[in-house]
């Protein structure tokens, strides 16, 4: 399948260093694999520069490989290059990829004296934990910056399907606080809907694009998965990494205040697999949301590293990983969902969907669990974001059910700590007092 070019706001980042850095600086596109980093830079490359080279440490010759061994004649190096890759490179009109570039920490290092030598531009990309194990030996350069990509959120996904008004839209009726009437509620959350099912990995958009068939979907989503799970499988061979992946979905259905650790690993400790739970991390294939011990706007520094909640980064992924041992046809989830009748015991799809959207706009995610007053059980707030020196709490509902008993005890603990608080759910937009509630697809229009 040939790689479908969707538009990606990454892109307009990119314009932006090229624009403001004017070679200053190097940068670094950090993604799990498969969220579409080689191609974004690929097409960035042939549209903003007069020529442009990809190196792609993954399949380069030894030759290439070890041009960076030694860089003290960058004119030798420019020269080989061009003719290796048949290509004219034009000072202060050119780029140079490093795709995959963890493949070749040497080549990573060299990008301070590239930088300094000043005659094109470089942009690298990285994926997995390979890119910190792999520059344990190599110094870092400074003149690095680095973002991330994400899968397609969910105006990407509307983008992918010519759809370039409704985001728009909803931000009025996010600013006015005023509904939208059921019959357009009802086509925004068939919609949305259809954005949890596929996802926003860009060859699940492109498949369902071409074949509008979820079953074909699916068959791309599993072959996702298993490179991921062969990926954690190479970083821990111990298996501890590939069964905590795989355990997220059975995880969140616990309905627990955090990720049980033992249950997945069959003993296994949070804290004696802190160098396995930050490989998880850094793949970017997962999203951890901490415990605030202290919700606050120093809740980085509060954080339990031992007390977390795992999503997926991509729930299109989470819907099939859920349902893995089961046929496509036997995948109740996607009847369920598409037709609306999402059993509770099914309502963790919400939660992940969240998490991810949360997140694909930079926003680092924590939650917070108290006992109630009798102590007979906790009070939960699924996630708290940062807004300047208050906190957003938001609670997450997997039907249009409109209860919030933690929401309101959590702000009644810390009201002098509140800024706004959201309740997430699968109704239309309603203001009540100083409770939003949101319908999920307007996630993304939290700032």
């Amino acid at each position: 399948m040939k790689n479908k070019i969707f538009k990606r706001k990454l892109y307009q980042e990119l314009l932006d260093w090229k624009e403001t850095d004017n070679g200053s600086t190097a940068i670094l596109i950090k993604g799990a694999r498969r969220v579409g980093k080689s191609t974004l830079v690929s097409q960035f490359a042939k549209q903003e520069y007069r020529s442009h080279i990809v190196i792609d440490f993954s399949k380069v010759s030894r030759e290439v490989m070890h041009l960076f061994d030694d860089i003290t004649d960058m004119d030798y190096i420019f020269n080989r290059l061009q003719i290796i890759y048949g290509t004219t490179l034009i000072p202060r009109n050119s780029v140079i990829v490093f795709d995959e570039v963890q493949k070749c920490p040497n080549a990573r290092q060299a990008i301070k004296h590239l930088v300094a030598d000043g005659r094109y531009d470089y942009i690298e990309t990285g994926s997995l934990i390979s890119i910190r194990k792999n520059v344990e030996n190599i110094i870092i350069p400074s003149e690095e910056e680095s973002v991330d990509l994400h899968p397609m959120d969910y105006e990407e996904f509307l983008w992918a399907l010519e759809d370039y008004t409704t985001i728009e839209q909803l931000q009025q009726f996010f600013n006015s606080k005023k509904p939208l009437g059921n019959a357009i509620h009802r086509i925004l959350m068939k919609d949305f809907r259809l954005y949890m099912l596929v996802g926003g990995m860009p060859q699940a958009v492109a498949k369902y694009l071409e074949t509008k068939n979820l079953a074909q979907v699916d068959r791309v989503k599993r072959q996702i998965i298993k490179l991921y799970d062969s990926d954690f499988m190479k970083i821990d061979p111990s298996g501890d990494a590939s069964a905590m992946f795989r355990a997220i979905p059975s995880e969140l259905t616990r309905n627990s205040n955090r990720y049980q650790v033992t249950s997945a690993t069959d003993g296994g400790r949070a804290s004696r697999l802190t160098e396995t739970l930050a490989a998880i991390g850094e793949s970017m294939v997962v999203n951890f949301a901490y415990h605030a011990n202290d919700p606050s706007v120093g809740m980085a520094l509060h954080r339990d590293k031992t007390r977390f909640k795992m999503f997926l980064c991509d729930t299109g992924l989470f819907v099939t990983l859920a349902f893995w041992d089961k046929k496509f046809t036997d995948n109740v989830i996607y009847e369920k969902l598409l037709s609306n009748k999402l059993s509770a015991d099914l309502g963790y799809v919400y939660e992940n969907i969240v998490a991810q959207m949360l997140k694909a706009k930079g926003n680092e995610l924590y939650y917070y669990t108290f006992p109630t007053e009798k102590g007979s059980h906790n009070y939960e707030i699924d996630f708290i974001l940062l807004d300047g020196v208050k906190i957003i709490p938001i609670e997450v509902k997997s039907s249009g059910y409109k209860t919030h008993a933690s929401l309101d005890a959590f702000c009644q603990k810390f009201s002098s700590r509140i800024s706004r608080r959201y309740l997430i759910y699968t109704k239309d937009i309603m203001k009540e007092s100083e409770l939003l509630y949101l319908p999920v697809y307007m996630t993304p229009l939290i700032e």
